[in-house]
C-alpha cells in the first residue's frame, strides 16, 4: 500500500476541526481533485481513535449519490487521512439564499434528496445523529447540483434494523429529538425528527423550536411545542404541514419513517399539489437564520481559540485549531472526527450567547469582583456604541482626552474624541451585531482597571452577503467622580 504522499498531492486548506484539518488534494495517478481530512492521531485518546475508526467504517458503507463519499483511508507518519469527494457547492441553505427564485416546490425537491440519503443510511442500519443544515452540502455550483449529506462523526451502527437503545447524549440542540433530550433510548426516528426541523426552516426561514435559554429550548422540544403562525404559514400547503407534523411526532414509534416520507404526496405529487410561486419572505428568513447562526459560530471559534494554545508537531496543522463542529457532542464528548470536507464555517456552540443588553451606565462600587463585572459591562456597552456609531454613548463613557491605537490608521497614537466624532460621521460601515468574549479584567489599584478581550463584529455587506471580523482589544478605565471613564483603548 502506498503512503499518502506517494498517492496524493496536498493543495490549499478548506477547513479546520478541533483535531483535524481539511485540504484539497490531487490524486496523482489520475489527476482527480478530492478532499483530505487529516487527523493527528498522536493527539487523540484511545476513545477518540475508536470514534475516528467508527466514522471511517460507517462512511465506507455509504456509497450513495446523496452522501459525501469516502474513497479511502490512509495512516501515514502518525496522521490519519480520510479521502472524501470534493464537494464544492457549499451549504444548501447558502445556495437557497443566493437564488433569485425559490418556491415550495424547490423545498420539496431538497427534502426528497435529504430523505433519499437518510433512507439509505437507515437501510444500512446507520443513524446519523447530527442531521442539520450545516451538513447538507451541494455537489457543485451548477444549477443541477445534488444535495449531499456529510459529517458522520456522530453516526452510530445498529446491530438490528429496529434497534432502540441508549447511544449517548449527542447532537445539536435545536435539532435534538424529545427522546434524546429526555435521555431515553432512541433509534432511527431521531433523524426523522431532525428532518422535520429542517423542512420547517426550508418553508418559512426560521426553526420550529427556538430560545436563547437552552433549558427553555429543550422544554419546547420535550413537549413538541410549535405552531404554524400567520401570515408566513398561510401560503404553505396543507400537505407540507402534514408532513412536518408526522416528522415532529412526539412518540418516536409513531413518527414517519424515511421510506414512508418519500411516498408522501408532498414529495410524490409535487408538480400537481405543491405551490410553485416565489417565497421571498422565506429567503429573507433563512438569510437572518444563517446570520445569527454564523455569528454564534464566530463567537465560539474565538472562545475555542482562546482555550486551545497547544501546538502540534506538524507544520501543516498548527494550533490553535478552531472547531468545525464543537456543538455536535453534548454528553458524548471528545469527538474529533467531524467530516468537514467542504466548508470553512464553524458551527455554533451548545451554550447560548446573547447580545448584551444596553447599559448606559453602571455605578462603581468598592468590591473588586463587582468592579470586574462593572468593567466588563461598560466595555460591552462602549464597544457596541463604537461599532454602531453611537456618539452620545461614546462621549458619555469616554474621557474627553481619551487616547487610542487603532489598527485602521496604523501605529499612531490618537488623542481626544475628535477622531471618533469624525469617524462616526464620515464612515457608513456599521456592525449589526457585536459581542465581547473572553474578557479578562486586571484591577490596577482601586481606581484603574485594564481589560483585554476578543471583539466579534458582524456586518451585512449586501443583501446576500455579510462578513464577520474578530479583533483583540484592550481598554483602560479610570474611576472618576462621574463614574468609570475609558481613558485609553488599543484595537488590533
Amino acid at each position: 500500500m502506498s503512503t499518502f504522499s506517494e498517492a496524493y498531492e496536498l493543495k490549499e486548506e478548506l477547513g479546520r476541526g478541533a483535531f483535524s484539518i481539511v485540504k484539497r488534494c490531487v490524486r496523482l495517478h489520475d489527476g482527480v481533485h478530492l478532499a483530505a481530512k487529516i487527523v493527528n492521531i498522536q493527539k487523540l485518546s484511545s476513545r477518540e481513535r475508536q470514534k475516528l475508526e467508527r466514522e471511517a467504517r460507517i462512511c465506507k458503507l455509504l456509497k450513495h449519490p446523496n452522501i459525501v463519499y469516502l474513497h479511502e483511508v490512509l495512516i501515514d507518519n502518525g496522521f490519519h487521512y480520510m479521502i472524501f469527494d470534493l464537494v464544492t457547492g457549499g451549504e444548501l441553505f447558502d445556495e437557497v439564499v443566493a437564488r433569485e427564485f425559490y418556491s415550495e416546490k424547490d423545498a420539496s425537491r431538497c427534502m426528497q434528496e435529504v430523505l433519499n440519503s437518510i433512507q439509505f443510511c437507515h437501510h444500512n442500519c446507520i443513524v446519523h445523529r447530527d442531521l442539520k443544515p450545516e451538513n447538507l452540502l451541494l455537489s457543485s455550483k451548477s444549477k443541477d447540483a445534488v444535495t449531499k449529506l456529510a459529517d458522520f462523526g456522530l453516526a452510530v451502527e445498529l446491530n438490528d434494523p429496529n434497534q432502540v437503545e441508549w447511544f449517548g447524549y449527542a447532537g445539536t440542540p435545536g435539532y435534538l429529538s424529545p427522546e434524546v433530550v429526555n435521555k431515553e433510548k432512541y433509534g432511527k426516528a431521531i433523524d426523522m425528527w431532525a428532518c422535520g426541523v429542517i423542512l420547517y426552516i426550508l418553508l418559512v426561514g426560521y426553526p420550529p423550536f427556538w430560545h436563547d435559554d437552552q433549558k427553555k429550548l429543550y422544554q419546547q422540544i420535550k413537549t413538541a411545542k410549535y405552531d404554524f403562525p400567520s401570515p408566513e404559514w398561510d401560503t404553505v400547503s396543507q400537505d407540507a404541514k402534514n408532513l412536518i407534523k408526522i416528522m415532529l411526532e412526539l412518540d418516536p414509534s409513531q413518527r414517519i419513517t424515511a421510506e414512508d416520507a418519500l411516498r408522501h404526496p408532498w414529495i410524490t405529487k409535487r408538480e400537481s399539489l405543491v405551490p410553485g410561486f416565489h417565497r421571498q419572505n422565506t429567503i429573507n428568513g433563512i438569510k437572518k437564520f444563517l446570520l445569527r447562526r454564523k455569528f454564534k459560530a464566530a463567537i465560539h471559534t474565538t472562545m475555542f481559540t482562546h482555550r486551545f494554545s497547544k501546538k502540534t508537531s506538524d507544520p501543516n496543522i498548527q494550533s490553535p485549531i478552531t472547531p468545525m463542529n464543537n456543538e455536535r457532542t453534548l454528553g458524548d464528548s471528545g469527538n474529533s472526527s467531524s467530516s468537514i470536507v467542504t466548508t470553512t464555517e464553524t458551527a455554533a456552540t451548545v451554550s447560548s450567547y446573547t447580545t448584551p443588553p444596553d447599559q448606559s451606565r453602571i455605578e462603581p462600587a468598592s468590591c473588586s469582583s463587582y468592579n470586574n463585572d462593572v468593567i466588563i459591562e461598560l466595555t460591552k456597552t462602549l464597544s457596541k456604541a463604537m461599532a454602531q456609531h453611537d456618539l452620545a454613548t461614546f462621549q458619555e463613557l469616554c474621557d474627553i482626552n481619551i487616547t487610542c491605537f487603532d489598527h485602521k490608521v496604523g501605529p499612531v497614537l490618537l488623542q481626544g474624541q475628535d477622531y471618533h466624532t469624525y469617524q462616526f460621521n464620515s464612515t457608513m460601515k456599521r456592525s449589526d451585531n457585536i459581542l465581547v468574549v473572553n474578557p479578562n479584567v486586571q484591577m490596577l489599584g482601586s481606581e484603574v482597571a485594564c481589560i483585554s478581550y476578543n471583539r466579534i463584529l458582524q456586518s451585512v455587506v449586501t443583501s446576500a452577503s455579510y462578513c464577520v471580523e474578530s479583533h483583540c482589544d484592550t481598554m483602560v478605565w479610570k474611576q472618576t467622580r462621574n463614574g468609570w471613564k475609558c481613558v485609553h483603548y488599543h484595537t488590533t
